[in-house]
């Protein structure tokens, strides 16, 4: 589990779900609860902080 820069330049979660790589973007992972909660907590605050900054847009 990581994460990485894709080819549009995106940062994306990389997470092996049944044996097989797997790239999410940061607003998809709701789709994804298991993969959300295996997220370290500091992720997680980051998180919480960008989806903060950007309500106030």
């Amino acid at each position: 589990m990581g994460t990485r820069k894709n080819a549009e330049g995106v940062t994306v979660y990389v997470f092996v779900v049944n044996g097989m790589q797997k790239e999410v973007r940061e607003n998809a992972l709701k789709q994804h609860p298991g993969c959300y909660d295996a997220l370290p907590a500091a992720t997680k605050a980051q998180i919480a902080s960008n989806r903060n900054w950007l309500s106030k847009l």
